[in-house]
Parts: C-alpha cells; sequence; structure tokens
C-alpha cells in the first residue's frame, strides 16, 4: 500500500508536518528564535552531527522558515535569521511549552511562559479576530473556501449548528 505524501493533503497540520514535524528542526526553531544564528552555535546547544545540521537549515531555508545570509566572504560563512514565517512558529513553540509542562513536567517546570514585562505566567489562548479570548472547546473547524468535496465531508461532522 503506497503512503499519500502529506503535502499533497489539504490538512494544514499535515502541511505544517511536512515541513517542520522532524524532532530536530523543531529544536532549530526553538534555538533561532532563541537568537542563535551561526552553524557552530546550532551545533553547540544541540549536540546534532554537522550533516544532520546542514540537511535540517536547508530544509527550513527552503520551507521559508529561515534565510541564509552570509556574514563572511573568506570563508563563506552564513547565518540562519528566522523570516517572518518563521516567527509566527513561535507560537507554535510556546503552545508546546504549555502543552510539555502541564502533562510531562511530573518533577515540576523547568521552562515557564511568562510576560517579558511582568514576569507574570501566561498560557496560550485562542482569540477572535477582534481579540476576544474564546474558551479551547468551544472551538471548531470548519471548511474554508478553498476545501475540496473530501474535506468538506470529513470536517460535516464537526460543522456549527446555526
Amino acid at each position: 500500500m503506497q503512503r499519500k505524501s502529506l503535502v499533497s493533503d489539504e490538512c494544514p497540520i499535515a502541511r505544517s508536518l511536512e515541513r517542520v514535524g522532524e524532532w530536530w528542526s523543531i529544536l532549530i526553531m526553538r534555538d533561532a528564535l532563541h537568537g542563535l544564528r551561526r552553524f557552530d552555535e546550532f551545533s553547540r546547544s544541540l549536540g546534532i552531527a554537522p550533516n544532520m545540521l546542514t540537511r535540517r537549515l536547508n530544509a527550513l531555508v527552503e520551507a521559508g522558515m529561515l534565510e541564509r545570509r552570509a556574514y563572511s566572504e573568506r570563508p563563506p560563512r552564513y547565518e540562519y535569521v528566522p523570516t517572518a514565517k518563521g516567527e509566527d512558529f513561535r507560537m507554535v513553540l510556546m503552545s508546546l511549552v504549555a502543552w510539555g509542562n502541564r502533562h510531562y513536567a511530573e518533577e515540576g517546570t523547568s521552562v515557564e511562559l511568562v510576560a517579558r514585562d511582568t514576569g507574570q505566567p501566561v498560557q496560550p489562548v485562542m482569540a477572535s479576530a477582534e481579540g476576544q479570548v474564546v474558551p479551547l472547546d468551544q472551538c471548531t473547524l470548519q471548511a474554508g473556501p478553498a476545501a475540496s468535496t473530501g474535506m468538506r465531508e470529513r470536517l460535516a461532522p464537526l460543522a456549527i449548528k446555526r
């Protein structure tokens, strides 16, 4: 049985995982969003094999998450800077921190999500376009304008009753 490519799937989760769902990619993005920029910085932080780091950095550049910028011509050296798309990934990482702390920190939290100006703990939340907080259990998925018939059928059981 041949596995269907995740990229061809309409599901935004599948599309996203195809680009950043690999362990090292997520940790590289974590480090890049915390200010690491250079190959040797990522290598030291992660303890990742150089060939794997090269592949993952190239994939993140290709996915538009990082931009590769030269900082030295002799020898040629590059830094990797988060793009706007990469910056948007911060919310995903912050949600993983909150979820991991809630479910997998039996010994206590080692990293907390806090407001920069007050240091007060915060939690990721869902909000309407107007900024009104919407409880997660009050959120659902619905087919978007570009959804195929198959996607509409898949999401039909979740349809909002109006």
